[in-house]
């Protein structure tokens, strides 16, 4: 993206002048539309599932303990709250001090990124890939190393044939569980064979698990390839489950990158709200199978929701759309079977008749024209935050579009 002659004179940074616009999630095209629409746009917990009355009663004993609250209102530990640490990492199976409490997922994600990725360097990413990875990444580079994401996940065998043939890579960045847009989970092989591809090749693997708990089909996958090695930097948050707005989430990070991080971390944001921590801190620990028990019941709200989606889908445009029924998150990636249909035209017509959704484009990486990409013949359907009459009658509309 090239600076005009205004920016230039404007005294911004080249880094502020390159950053590019985000497509999609806060396009023009969707930010306003007309009433009634319904939206399949963001992965968005659903109001449901979210623990309201909890947090209150969380928030209100914190206030009317006078230590506590007197605490959570000063400085904390870069690292985060020992309490909030310890729990995270007992979930995850490692050393408390591997853990850095971060503001959200996309918070870890940069702060990866200013750790393991020099100026310009190259990062092979998931093809399709979640857009807000590519954000993030633009603070250190813009050279990407697209990999196809198939039907067991990121293809790490097209990886390792490309750095055989003298690619080179920093970091490599995927979604190993009900991938973003492309639904499907990274097996438990490949997890393995791309950990030893970066001890091979010296690069660290990004790994953003926002969804891991929300599975409500098909066999856990496992994350010790991840959490055991020195080559990875697992990402997840609350986001997903205790909702957005907390931006609580955490790096489970190999040892010798605890203490960079934390210094970068002490020259950016200092550390994560003392506030939120100490309550986020109260949900899980007052009660120990309080947390799986959210989560539990959010996944059997998804598992509802996704199946009418399915349903419907396959009820009323049979044969349209190619549509593999999720194994869990909040997420569809149907394709369109038929190659004379324009996806572009659909996606107009569709906002016409009151549903919008992501066109598979904006999640293409590295492709000249993503209207050629084969994530162009993909629908990214969110069905997390939509009641299933919502969904039914989303159908309904789409196949008036049709």
């Amino acid at each position: 993206m090239t600076a005009g002659p205004d920016e230039e004179r404007s005294g911004l940074t080249a880094l502020a002048r390159g950053l590019s616009a985000p497509k999609g999630f806060v396009d023009a095209s969707l930010a306003a539309p007309a009433p009634g629409t319904i939206r399949l746009l963001g992965g968005i917990p659903a109001p449901t599932a979210l623990p309201v009355e909890a947090i209150a009663k969380a928030s209100a004993q914190l206030w009317q303990a006078p230590d506590a609250a007197l605490a959570s209102l000063q400085y904390g530990p870069a690292r985060g709250s020992d309490a909030l640490c310890d729990w995270i990492a007992k979930r995850e199976g490692v050393d408390p001090r591997r853990i850095v409490v971060t503001n959200g997922g996309m918070h870890g994600l940069a702060l990866a990124v200013l750790t393991v990725v020099e100026r310009d360097a190259t990062v092979a990413v998931d093809d399709p890939v979640f857009p807000g990875f590519l954000w993030a990444l633009e603070v250190s580079t813009t050279r990407i190393l697209p990999v196809p994401v198939v039907a067991d996940g990121f293809d790490v065998e097209h990886l390792a044939r490309r750095l055989a043939t003298g690619a080179r890579i920093a970091a490599a960045y995927t979604v190993p569980d009900f991938h973003n847009p492309a639904q499907v989970t990274l097996s438990a092989p490949k997890r393995q064979a791309l950990i030893e591809l970066a001890e091979r090749y010296g690069f660290h693997v990004i790994v953003d698990n926002p969804y891991r708990e929300l599975r409500f089909g098909g066999q856990d996958q496992g994350i010790a390839a991840f959490n055991e090695s020195d080559r990875a930097i697992h990402v997840n948050s609350f986001t997903k489950t205790l909702g957005p707005g907390w931006r609580v989430g955490w790096l489970v990070l190999p040892d010798h990158l605890v203490d960079p991080v934390t210094r970068l971390r002490n020259r950016l944001d200092v550390h994560t709200s003392s506030v939120t921590q100490a309550i986020v801190e109260r949900l899980l620990t007052d009660d120990d199978q309080w947390f799986d028990r959210v989560v539990a019941g959010a996944a059997a709200l998804y598992r509802e929701r996704a199946g009418v989606l399915v349903g419907a889908l396959r009820e009323h445009l049979p044969g349209a759309l190619d549509v593999v029924a999720p194994e869990g998150g909040l997420f569809l990636w149907p394709r369109l079977t038929d190659d004379t249909v324009d996806a572009e035209a659909l996606f107009r017509r569709a906002a016409a008749h009151g549903v919008v959704y992501q066109p598979g484009e904006y999640f293409a990486a590295g492709a000249a024209d993503p209207r050629r990409h084969s994530s162009a013949r993909h629908l990214r359907l969110s069905y997390s935050d939509r009641t299933p009459e919502e969904l039914r009658e989303a159908v309904r509309r789409l196949a008036l579009a049709f």
